[in-house]
């Protein structure tokens, strides 16, 4: 059963096996009714509708009220192909037994492409001991497979409850939202705990509650590790002094890390990467933390640059405000639309700055660079070092090891001025030096000048 959004039914194998119990834990606020309601309005039909069915927990005049603020959520359906209806009067008058009736008589007189109880684990909380709910959730899902009906059960369940829960051994399908404390933020994740008969993707996945419903990124981790071809032709730096040091420019789908302090000039390497590009016709996205959007075009247009080139396609987020796996998704989106073909970050160090875990960080670097390496994108990856002149060591964030080709920007000691080099320290699958050269920085962008002598 489709959930209305792609990306949650790539996590579940394909979708919920349907027929099937499938249980949505969480708690309050986690977004359980949102979801519920995106399949009930996915699925329903006049011939077949969506049942949504609310307990104790929550009136169902509230559940309509807010769920006409979702963009899914279309009046002209409901009381037609999704019927919205409360089982309080039930449970207080004739407790689990008028609840069991009422249910498997509503199934029985109008199949339904799905049946919705919110919330399930309020049913246990009417003075009703543990063995005669126990009963109610057996005798329960067993109509419901009898009758070859689809169920979403929610609760208000932590996941450390749900073990000794008799719904969650019944339950085919067990989804889990949760909020995961992460420093001074509060990142959402989604976790399927178990689905009978599918091979799902296990671990904790991104996700977001927005007027369109509950949005889902799947957890980046590695790519299909079949063969692939790239093309002969090598991406150009957009200086032509770099292309020569490098081995006559970049191979097409490989990983350029640029290190340098603040103010070598890696946003104006990056910017050529992407300009350079242009003037050839192969797009490319910049994505900057660095700069926000007035100070980008500025810096770009102070280069001679069109902040207009359809081909440049510029994306300044606030790495305050990013959620990794969100941002990864809607840059691949970014790509897809341009028909990139170089992608610059701007920087890695602030990007790490919005995953905290550093194991996690690397698998996402690691999936990012393979995806774009599959589909021939070229990319840039910045990172600001904290030493000025002599570097000792390289990202600490132990992603060297995956890009391709890593240049080392610095600054140099004269004795009238602060003076800039630049070192190409490793290229893949082509001849270098790792000799450093001055550069200047002048209103062409970079200008890089004869080899320094290494004392």
């Amino acid at each position: 059963m489709a959930s209305g959004q792609a990306r949650l039914d790539a996590i579940l194998g394909g979708g919920l096996i349907n027929p099937s119990v499938a249980l949505i834990a969480g708690l309050p606020g986690s977004g359980k009714t949102v979801l519920a309601q995106q399949y009930a309005f996915a699925n329903g039909t006049e011939r077949l509708p969506a049942i949504y069915l609310s307990t104790v927990a929550e009136p169902l005049s509230k559940i309509l009220y807010f769920g006409e603020a979702l963009s899914f959520f279309d009046p002209g359906r409901v009381g037609r192909e999704v019927l919205f209806e409360d089982l309080s009067g039930e449970l207080d008058d004739d407790g689990l037994t008028g609840i069991l009736h009422r249910i498997t008589a509503r199934v029985e007189r109008q199949p339904c492409s799905l049946l919705v109880i919110d919330s399930f684990r309020a049913l246990r909380y009417r003075g009703v001991g543990e063995r005669d709910f126990e009963g109610f959730v057996h005798q329960l899902a067993g109509h419901l497979a009898a009758t070859g009906t689809m169920a979403l059960w929610l609760g208000e369940y932590r996941r450390d409850e749900l073990e000794g829960c008799p719904e969650f051994a019944v339950a085919d399908a067990a989804v889990l939202l949760a909020t995961e404390d992460s420093g001074q933020r509060d990142n959402r994740a989604l976790r399927v705990l178990k689905l009978r008969g599918s091979g799902f993707r296990s671990g904790a996945h991104a996700y977001r509650i927005e007027s369109a419903g509950v949005r889902v990124f799947p957890r980046l981790s590695d790519v299909d590790a079949g063969s692939y071809e790239l093309g002969e032709r090598r991406a150009t730096s957009g200086i032509s002094a770099l292309d020569e040091l490098v081995g006559d420019g970049y191979w097409p789908g490989s990983a350029t890390l640029v290190i340098g302090p603040s103010g070598s000039g890696k946003t104006v390497m990056g910017l050529q990467f992407i300009y350079g590009g242009a003037k050839l016709g192969e797009p490319g996205v910049y994505a900057s933390m660095q700069e926000n959007r007035v100070q980008l075009e500025r810096m770009i247009g102070g280069f001679g640059w069109d902040v207009r080139e359809r081909a440049a396609v510029l994306r300044c987020d606030s790495p305050n405000d990013i959620y990794i796996d969100q941002w990864y998704y809607d840059l691949l989106e970014t790509i897809r639309a341009t028909g990139a073909h170089r992608l610059v970050i701007d920087s890695l160090g602030d990007l790490a700055a919005a995953c905290p875990d550093e194991k996690r960080f690397r698998e996402f670097v690691y999936a990012l660079l393979n995806h774009c390496s599959r589909a021939g994108i070229s990319v840039l990856l910045t990172y600001e070092s904290a030493e000025l002149y002599g570097h000792t060591r390289l990202s600490e964030r132990g992603v060297s090891h995956l890009s391709d080709n890593v240049i080392l920007l610095q600054y140099l000691r004269n004795e009238t001025h602060v003076g800039r080099a630049l070192t190409v320290l490793k290229t893949r699958a082509s001849r270098h030096v790792p000799q450093p050269h001055e550069f200047d920085i002048t209103h062409d962008g970079i200008n890089i000048k004869a080899p320094l002598k290494i004392v």
